[in-house]
């Protein structure tokens, strides 16, 4: 059932994302910064709310007075404040939800990211209180509906001695003191949303938490632009000794309150709860079998820190050494946040095909995919390859799918992540000959499954990231396609353009060559070495 709904999720998402791919560039593409734009909104909600509050005057006569003031008399500043706040509040909502969808369909979300995905559903109550909240301070018609609705609610629950509805059968029932209460609690529940969204991105390494500056300044000119020509307005002051009759509620956040009127209480609570529940428990539906954990080797770790500092999930510390060699600390792993993806090992300069004497085991490895795995079967895939336009295609299993390139002269080998490929590998490929050429095949570039892979695949070739590409591998010989799992006909036509360019240049003429062989001619290590590592 799962599988089912997020292969049609997949299919909607990426319709919409490749029309935006098409607008703004994979880079700014806003749907690949939900989790971002969500931040940004809270803060422009926070800034824009202070604004509000110092005009606001908190008694029962003064609220609806205060707001009407800032709307029409202060059109220019308070006006356009309190209309930010309220689409800036929507927009929160719609982003929060489509990350929650994204992540679901893009199945982002079960195994060791189950921690962020729990911490989220729970922050949905968070936010949504948060806004219902802010409603209430109005005190007009609409404030006034979901007061009485919002009470009858809680009172369905056998927690309260007292219904509390009866605080709102008529006008003498509110007091100053109630308007109090609600700016305490309008902000102490946005300062619980916060530190809950801090909780969230807890256990992620450099959690993105303000988007893109283009996505940041076109939001907020279409905020405020909406805010002019579309202002927020209230529905009429409060009147609790008349019933309301008609109101104009909005969506993004009441839309519970009229399957209240049209059900009981108790039907809400069981569809809220419940759904709450099942989200919840989704990473556990089915629970998904995780690869191994990445292993540290202490007789290859020099205690170095770029696995530490290039683990998307910081899965990777460093402690002090334990094992008597003489250096400083030494990487260790929690398997519980690991997700096998394989980047610390494409990070750490142990990793090399490139080997003098010693066996190819480096100071961080992937039990399921270890590095000699990887460099046997490069050896592997690329013996039968013939011509000048040979090439050597890595991908990662949330890219484009290889497994449909059945080209004679293209070798393919899958990697958890792009990043998990140690670029002395592309070096190796390169100057001992076993292709013409190397085309890395992964997610789209603003849209890595792995949050950071292609971040770091990049950095690291353009030699702004250790380890780096070496100045000596051509640069025309290597290729990138960031096309995600939709792209297979953008990595055809790349290929295709590719291979022509190969033989356009002709054969590789530096290093020394390495004929085609089987692998079994091959032997543990290479052994024709131009340097080592570590």
């Amino acid at each position: 059932m799962n599988e089912t709904i997020q292969r049609a999720g997949r299919r909607a998402f990426s319709f919409f994302e490749h029309a935006f791919d098409a607008a703004f560039g994979p880079r700014i593409n806003p749907l690949y910064h939900l989790g971002a734009l969500s931040f940004f909104f809270f803060w422009m909600v926070a800034a824009s709310g202070i604004y509000v509050y110092v005009f606001f005057e908190t008694s029962i006569d003064g609220a609806y007075r205060s707001v009407e003031y800032l709307t029409h008399t202060q059109w220019y500043v308070g006006g356009v404040a309190r209309s930010l706040h309220r689409y800036a509040s929507d927009a929160m909502v719609i982003t929060v939800l489509l990350h929650l969808a994204r992540e679901f369909v893009l199945d982002r979300y079960r195994g060791v990211r189950w921690y962020a995905w729990l911490t989220g559903v729970i922050l949905l109550w968070f936010l949504y209180a948060s806004g219902i909240g802010g409603y209430w301070l109005v005190w007009d018609r609409l404030a006034q509906y979901i007061a009485v609705v919002t009470t009858e609610w809680f009172d369905w629950l056998p927690i309260f001695a007292e219904p509390i509805a009866r605080n709102f059968l008529n006008s003498t029932s509110v007091n100053d003191r109630f308007f109090s209460l609600l700016v305490f609690m309008h902000i102490g529940i946005p300062l619980f949303l916060l530190l809950g969204m801090w909780i969230h991105i807890l256990r992620i390494s450099r959690a993105k938490t303000n988007p893109p500056r283009p996505i940041m300044i076109g939001t907020l000119l279409a905020l405020t632009a909406l805010s002019l020509v579309y202002p927020a307005l209230s529905q009429g002051p409060a009147d609790l000794d008349t019933l309301v009759s008609r109101v104009h509620p909005d969506w993004f956040y009441l839309v519970m309150y009229p399957l209240i009127d049209l059900w009981s209480p108790g039907v809400v609570w069981a569809l809220a709860g419940g759904g709450t529940l099942l989200l919840m428990l989704l990473p556990w539906i089915p629970r998904r079998q995780e690869a191994p954990a990445a292993v540290v080797d202490l007789a290859n770790c020099n205690g170095c820190g770029r696995c530490f500092a290039d683990c998307p999930y910081s899965a990777v510390i460093l402690q002090p050494r334990s094992d008597g060699l003489p250096f400083e600390s030494q990487a260790v792993v929690e398997p519980g946040l690991c997700t096998a993806c394989g980047i610390c090992v494409g990070a750490c300069p142990t990793a090399t095909p490139f080997r003098r004497v010693s066996d190819l085991v480096p100071g961080i490895d992937m039990p399921s995919l270890t590095t000699r795995d990887i460099r046997s079967r490069i050896l592997a895939a690329t013996a039968p390859l013939t011509g000048m336009d040979r090439v050597m295609v890595f991908g990662c299993r949330s890219g484009p799918d290889l497994a449909a390139l059945q080209e004679p002269g293209v070798a393919t080998l899958v990697l958890p992540c792009l990043a998990a490929l140690p670029p002395s590998f592309i070096d190796f490929v390169i100057s001992r000959r076993h292709a013409d050429g190397v085309l890395l095949a992964g997610c789209i570039a603003g849209d890595c499954y792995q949050r950071l892979g292609v971040e770091w695949t990049e950095q690291r070739l353009a030699g702004q990231r250790d380890p780096y590409l070496r100045g000596r591998v051509p640069r025309e010989r290597l290729a990138m396609v960031w096309a995600g799992p939709t792209g297979d006909a953008t990595l055809a036509r790349e290929i295709a353009e590719f291979r022509a360019r190969l033989r356009a240049m002709g054969p590789y003429r530096h290093g020394p060559a390495t004929p085609p062989a089987s692998p079994a001619s091959h032997p543990p290590e290479d052994r024709d070495v131009s340097y080592r590592v570590g």
